[in-house]
């Protein structure tokens, strides 16, 4: 007498049926499917065994399931990605989510090569240099307006060129009578030290520092000797094609300052009106 064949599960013989081995143990296929089987995502039913079966993130799905929830198309053979855990074919997840390229007005697709840059998106082969059309991709760029350049183009056809040097001015500088020089490119025209950030002054078209000038043009004071400059304490006092600083302009005799008051001159000297009434 042959032994029986059974089914692990309910005990009904398989003689003759289907069935699926399960860790050695044979199964009927009802017994499988209820035991075994996975439950759609979608649907909520189960995957049968002969059923053809999709897995993605830990979620099962039957085949004709396996669908975007925007346009119901199936994902079975197509590119997708999901959204909330939704999924969502690469055109509807293009068409709602990506940026557009400014430069060709296509979409920018996911995971592909693109740039950022102001709030606007370029493929990476759009971001071309408004100088020489050719593709900037990641190199360094600047911004002019609403045009983007490339770094040669930039320098040789839209920076300012100092005055000195007469090369690119790419960063901060200075301006002088209206031109531009780089901050190491100004210098006093005498001494040659770097004024930028000093104190200077002008000579007709030529920049000075306050030592050469006042060694070379400036006026001096009467009363101390030393060069009126404009600079500090600039306010002065002229009488007589002689000069004073303010604080120097007092009474030769009781150095009574002299600023805003009648004075009378004697000789070299300067007088306020009381030591003039005792001569």
């Amino acid at each position: 007498m042959s032994e029986r064949f059974d089914c692990k599960n309910c005990n009904e013989s398989l003689g003759g049926r289907k069935y699926i081995q399960v860790e050695d143990h044979p199964h009927c296929i009802p017994c499988y499917d209820r035991l075994y089987a996975n439950t759609c995502e979608e649907c909520k039913e189960i995957i049968g065994h002969n059923a053809k079966e999709l897995f993605y993130e830990n979620r099962h799905y039957h085949a004709h399931c396996f669908r975007c929830f925007r346009c119901d198309r199936s994902l079975a053979d197509e590119p997708f990605t999901s959204q909330e855990d939704a999924l969502v074919c690469s055109d509807c997840y293009c068409n709602e989510y990506s940026s557009k390229c400014v430069s060709c007005d296509k979409t920018v697709m996911p995971g592909s090569r693109m740039l950022e840059y102001g709030g606007s998106t370029w493929h990476e082969d759009c971001f071309a240099c408004h100088g020489c059309l050719k593709p900037m991709g990641a190199e360094a760029f600047v911004p002019d307006n609403d045009n983007y350049y490339c770094v040669p183009c930039y320098e040789g056809r839209v920076a300012p060129q100092c005055s000195h040097c007469k090369k690119a001015l790419t960063k901060g500088g200075v301006t002088y009578k209206d031109e531009v020089w780089h901050k190491e490119c100004f210098l006093c025209t005498g001494c040659k030290a770097p004024l930028a950030g000093q104190p200077f002054t002008s000579q007709g078209e030529s920049p000075y520092c306050v030592k050469c000038f006042s060694s070379l043009y400036a006026k001096k004071c009467a009363g101390c000797n030393t060069a009126i400059t404009g600079f500090g304490d600039g306010k002065y006092v002229s009488f007589e094609e002689r000069q004073w600083h303010q604080p120097c302009f007092k009474c030769s005799r009781c150095s009574v300052s002299l600023v805003g008051s009648g004075f009378f001159p004697d000789r070299d000297q300067i007088l306020c009106t009381d030591c003039n009434n005792d001569d």
